[in-house]
């Protein structure tokens, strides 16, 4: 139903997978190479290398890396693809470009692994062990050690540095979504050789990234599954798991997950030798199989230079790109650590639009052809081609502010100057601008809402998109078809009087109470245009109107169950007020004068989030079709949204 070249779209460019034809600027000016690259285990990666033709003793060129699990087709010496490297731009400055198939994937050997749990200290130690037994770096035979994806990087530049004549010495590797956690990955315990990585849009842990939100199962991610759950039973070029896909008899995606029931019907009706999916459903808390995947404690002593890029639309990984960047920032003292983030859904800096839109809002032209020019080739050019000492003249950060639509440098992220403030939620439906009190005590009035699992709040109104891999468009769509339900608790302040930026970090801080066991709570930050506001001339939907447009700049879910611990989930007591305090993902957006700013407050979104039973019990992935019940939710006074502002 689906091709190889549909369930990676949302991932990489499809340009990465095209085969070229005869007269391309690849093929003119490279020459493909294909090898079994040996690990020390002896299992055998395969690697895609394409040498620029003039390189020679005296012209020496750096490697640049990408490792996949998405294929490094098309395969064949004789065939090359439309395009190599992150952009045109570097494709032209000419490096020895590598693409390499992991473990277990397409033309590589081996098992493949979810999220390969890091083995601190390995591939360095086990390389040193390998020399003292006088064997290669790899592969060692007779050492005993276990694979992950750090050593596979380590052992890969090992042999490119040794087998591929007119290299420099130098390694990059880059790569988005998937590839985005292999290049964190090649981060511990680094090559010395690698001296610059970009991951781009990187998965950083399932649990909070991709296929789930704070522990919400992301339904809409159910027909990728077989991607990601289907063993390859050798080496092979084509897609194995094509007659594993959901065969649908309808386009409407909210309508499909809806008639699928509870999720325990999803093995027996779709996935019964699924094991990514049988994964999902035995560990549906935090527990020790999610917390080996999560490639953030591994972050330490990291020597590479490090540019993290990711988009503000980026429905996909948004998490992982502001954590990853976080985190080494902070265990990686005079670390040269960066930040891109741009007006982007996922992946989508890397190819020229023109016109820059993210669903009906336009952010300017030729945005990404920026990043590609002025960012991310004068880093890899630096490190890899030029004195690489850090004085690259970009910023800590380069961020773009969604609401002024132009680009913002910063020499710290938070900046240093944010502010910290509160929108305080109020029973009238107003949203007040409060002094911050994290310990502000509930109050006897509230605002409630009966939700109903049965009848969910769909997340998106454009049910063209619901049948997709990912979802896409409505990490900024118009809101307004969920403030008119009576499910959806709606906030806003007066008209602005003057321009408000929002930069840096949000924390929800509900008191909420249900009559119910268990409670999702989604938490949406919304600019309200103006009445006068006209449309842009690129508007995809002529149907739509800016005029009082709703545009979410922010949202994020949280499991109510999880309030308190992600590996100890707690039913609610009915009635009882609690506190539910999460996360929301960074932002930066000026709410310009003459707007309004907007929370929404719902329980369900559906089929982005599966729906909670709102019943307590053990394992929602096994729950039966009784234990979904209607309950009334209140949020109470005293609740409200920090935020830091920009002055």
């Amino acid at each position: 139903m689906r091709s190889l070249l549909f369930s990676v779209y949302f991932f990489l460019p499809a340009f990465l997978f095209a085969q070229a034809p005869a007269d391309t600027y690849v093929r003119d000016n490279y020459t493909k190479y294909e090898y079994k690259i040996p690990m020390r285990d002896g299992t055998k990666l395969h690697t895609a290398v394409y040498v620029p033709k003039d390189a020679s003793a005296s012209v020496k060129y750096p490697f640049m890396m990408q490792r996949t699990c998405y294929s490094v087709a098309p395969y064949g010496p004789e065939k090359y693809a439309q395009q190599v490297g992150p952009s045109q731009t570097l494709q032209k400055d000419k490096y020895i470009f590598v693409y390499q198939d992991v473990r277990g994937r397409w033309m590589s050997e081996g098992t493949w692994t979810n999220m390969t749990p890091n083995i601190p200290d390995a591939p360095a130690a086990q390389a040193t062990a390998s020399k003292k037994k006088g064997k290669a770096a790899s592969p060692a035979a007779n050492v005993s050690y276990t694979p992950d994806e750090s050593s596979d990087t380590f052992d890969t530049i090992e042999w490119l540095l040794k087998n591929i004549p007119n290299n420099n010495g130098r390694v990059g590797q880059w790569g988005i979504s998937y590839p985005g956690f292999y290049t964190t990955a090649s981060l511990p315990d680094a090559h010395p050789a690698l001296k610059a990585a970009s991951p781009q849009a990187p998965i950083a842990d399932f649990f909070f990234d991709d296929f789930h939100h704070n522990g919400a199962f992301i339904q809409a991610y159910l027909f990728t599954y077989p991607v990601f759950g289907v063993q390859h039973p050798a080496p092979t070029p084509d897609a194995w798991y094509n007659d594993k896909f959901i065969k649908a008899d309808t386009r409407d995606g909210y309508a499909f997950q809806l008639g699928i029931g509870p999720l325990k019907n999803v093995a027996s009706k779709y996935y019964p030798d699924n094991f990514y999916w049988k994964e999902t459903v035995e560990h549906p808390n935090y527990d020790e199989f999610w917390q080996k995947r999560s490639i953030l404690p591994y972050l330490k002593n990291v020597k590479p230079a490090v540019m993290t890029v990711g988009g503000w639309f980026d429905a996909e990984d948004l998490y992982g790109p502001l954590n990853t960047y976080k985190t080494i920032e902070k265990n990686n003292t005079g670390a040269y650590n960066t930040l891109v983030m741009g007006p982007f859904g996922h992946g989508r800096w890397s190819r020229e639009t023109g016109h820059t839109l993210h669903s009906n809002i336009y952010f300017g032209d030729s945005v990404a052809t920026f990043y590609q020019r002025n960012i991310e080739a004068k880093f890899f050019n630096h490190f890899l081609k030029g004195v690489g000492d850090g004085k690259t003249n970009l910023p800590e950060a380069y961020l773009f502010d969604t609401g002024r639509k132009e680009w913002k440098t910063f020499d710290k992220w938070p900046a240093a100057n944010a502010q910290t403030m509160a929108f305080a939620l109020m029973p009238n439906g107003r949203l007040s601008i409060v002094k911050p009190d994290e310990n502000n005590p509930a109050g006897k009035d509230y605002s409630e809402f009966v939700s109903d699992p049965n009848k969910p709040v769909p997340y998106t109104e454009d049910n063209t998109t619901t049948m997709g891999f990912t979802p896409f468009n409505y990490m900024s769509e118009d809101q307004r078809f969920a403030g008119n339900r009576p499910d959806v608790l709606t906030f806003q302040t007066d008209v602005l009087t003057e321009d408000l930026t929002l930069g840096g970090e949000i924390t929800a801080r509900l008191k909420v109470s249900t009559t119910g066991t268990d409670a999702d709570w989604v938490v949406k930050l919304i600019d309200v245009y103006p009445g006068d506001e006209p449309n842009h001339p690129y508007m995809p939907n002529k149907n739509i109107i800016l005029s009082n447009y709703q545009q979410m700049v922010r949202s994020e879910a949280m499991r109510g169950r999880f309030r308190n611990s992600f590996e100890k989930p707690e039913p609610f007591k009915p009635g009882e007020i609690t506190d539910v305090t999460f996360r929301l993902q960074d932002v930066l957006h000026t709410f310009k004068k003459g707007h309004r700013v907007m929370i929404q407050v719902q329980s369900t979104w559906f089929p982005l989030i599966d729906r909670n039973p709102q019943t307590f019990v053990p394992n929602i992935y096994q729950a039966d079709e009784k234990d979904f019940q209607k309950a009334t939710h209140r949020v109470h006074s005293g609740s409200a949204i920090t935020v830091q502002a920009l002055k």
